[in-house]
């Protein structure tokens, strides 16, 4: 947030939409506040935010509902993704952090969950990704776990290609 309006944004918007209750979950991870003292403004799900979007070309994610609302003034999208373990797709990175822009069911997308990611990879084209992995859930995740199931790699990368970011990041 501090970044972006050193260098001129004219407002920040975080967003989150979790599988638990989003506001909660920003207040208990320390976003919301960090976000409010570095001077960002909090959207949240509500009613009205999510859009249908209608991808006839994809495979799974054809129509959905989309939370829209963040992008109807953005000029610049930015994904801050943390390097974590899941047992379905082996990772969560990058491009599978977009799933918190979904609607609806989309636990019913784990059924074919590489087609869904590359799905909505192209739904979702950020300006910049940016990897946090400086700790790293490398097992049991991406909900489940213990602190034994997370490794200190203190790396944070960045890049504008989220596909290559996302190799990168399996790398980890």
């Amino acid at each position: 947030t501090r970044l972006c309006l050193a260098q001129g944004a004219a407002e920040v918007w975080v967003v989150d939409n979790p599988i638990h209750d989003p506001a909660r979950c920003l207040a208990i991870s320390g976003i919301e506040a960090a976000a409010r003292t570095a001077g960002a403004r909090i959207l949240l799900p509500r009613a009205g935010a999510f859009r249908d979007v209608e991808a006839p070309g994809n495979a799974v994610i054809r129509r959905w509902p989309f939370f829209f609302a963040p992008f109807e003034r953005a000029t610049k999208v930015i994904g801050i993704p943390a390097a974590k373990h899941h047992s379905l797709s082996g990772v969560t990175l990058g491009m599978k952090n977009w799933y918190g822009l979904l609607g609806g069911r989309r636990n019913r997308l784990h059924q074919d969950i590489h087609t869904s990611v590359a799905d909505l990879a192209s739904l979702v084209r950020p300006t910049l990704t940016v990897l946090d992995a400086t700790r790293v859930l490398f097992r049991n995740g991406p909900t489940g776990g213990s602190p034994g199931d997370v490794r200190f790699d203190g790396v944070v990368a960045v890049a504008t290609d989220p596909v290559a970011l996302d190799a990168y990041g399996a790398s980890l």
